[in-house]
């Protein structure tokens, strides 16, 4: 399997071309729903925000051609486990056809409809070590309602997977600077020395994987309460330690305070569903790994698709901050953060 297969149905496939008259017209047409539809961002579906007349909100997603039908499957039984293990956790819920189908099409588009999920993307409020504690809490709570699922298509690859971080050097080249290009092979060839060894002996289960600042509602009368979590489109099944990198990356606010914002989550995190040993000691190279993968896809796909508008060019001031923000995740006073917070 080559990268681009990773890749394929991940970033190489432009979301359906959809305007917002089509798709309020096919809501009306298929769900009964009469209103307005807003274009919302997305790196594959084309999704947008359907404001019914009576004032219900909705999320109406066409998904992406390259999207595989049980990946498909598996996102709608994993919402409905969460709704039905944690109901209090505000995630997206299907809202069925009125011939309880959970999926119309489109000639040859899929096309589902869920609730919306009300509130501030993480990025755009204040952030503070109370919010990053409840982030920690809210992706522990996650997992343990996704303890258990199963489906046969979390095993299909997913290139966000930091199991398959060494792919990545398949594209390295891509980073637009020989120095950082050297300065993450050395990151890769510590995964493949100290990490991919222990993988297959950590907890594993169908997770998350996805808790970035977009994904991470907060709510705007209280930014220390999580509103909800939205977007599972990348799970899988990986390791435990993975989906907490992940969500420890979205926590950093700034490098000078990356030993406190990732302790902070970690702390919330570990109060909810204890971390082991095993599982800590690997989390400052993972959280590395999280964050040299974005870059490293970033300018691939920049590179690769430079009309696109989803991920922005990479600016020298941006990949300097991005590499010191790796080298400051990686240092003593982190791991000790990491340590004291799952203690």
């Amino acid at each position: 399997m080559t990268l681009d297969d990773l890749i394929f149905s991940v970033m190489m496939v432009p979301a359906p071309e959809i305007s917002e008259a089509e798709a309020a017209a096919f809501a009306r047409a298929h769900w009964g729903i009469d209103g307005t539809a807003k274009l919302l961002t997305g790196e594959r579906d084309r999704n947008f925000r359907l404001r019914a007349s009576d004032g219900r909100e909705f999320v109406l997603k066409f998904a992406n051609a390259a999207e595989d039908q049980a990946v498909a499957d598996m996102q709608i039984a994993a919402l409905a486990q969460v709704a039905t293990r944690e109901p209090a956790l505000q995630v997206p819920r299907m809202v069925p056809l009125p011939n309880g189908a959970m999926e119309a099409l489109h000639g040859a588009i899929r096309v589902r409809l869920l609730s919306y999920v009300p509130g501030i993307p993480l990025r755009e409020t204040t952030r503070s070590a109370a919010q990053r504690t409840a982030c920690g809490v809210a992706l522990a709570r996650l997992g343990i309602a996704l303890d258990g699922f199963t489906h046969p298509a979390s095993a299909t690859p997913l290139i966000w997977d930091l199991a398959h971080t060494l792919r990545l050097r398949e594209v390295l080249d891509a980073v637009p600077d020989a120095d950082a290009q050297t300065r993450i092979a050395a990151i890769l060839n510590d995964f493949e020395t100290d990490i991919a060894p222990v993988l297959p002996s950590l907890r594993r289960q169908v997770l998350y994987n996805d808790m970035n600042t977009g994904n991470v509602l907060i709510d705007p009368d209280n930014h220390e309460i999580v509103a909800g979590i939205i977007d599972f489109g990348d799970l899988v099944t990986t390791a435990l330690a993975i989906d907490v990198a992940v969500g420890a990356t979205s926590q950093i606010d700034g490098v000078a305070t990356i030993p406190a914002d990732i302790g902070d989550f970690v702390r919330g995190f570990h109060a909810t569903r204890p971390l082991l040993a095993d599982e800590i000691a690997v989390l400052p190279l993972l959280i590395a790994c999280r964050l040299a993968m974005s870059l490293v896809l970033q300018a691939w796909h920049r590179r690769s698709h430079p009309d696109n508008p989803h991920y922005r060019p990479i600016t020298v001031a941006e990949l300097h901050r991005r590499l010191a923000m790796i080298d400051a995740v990686r240092g003593p006073e982190t791991f000790a953060a990491i340590r004291h917070a799952g203690s």
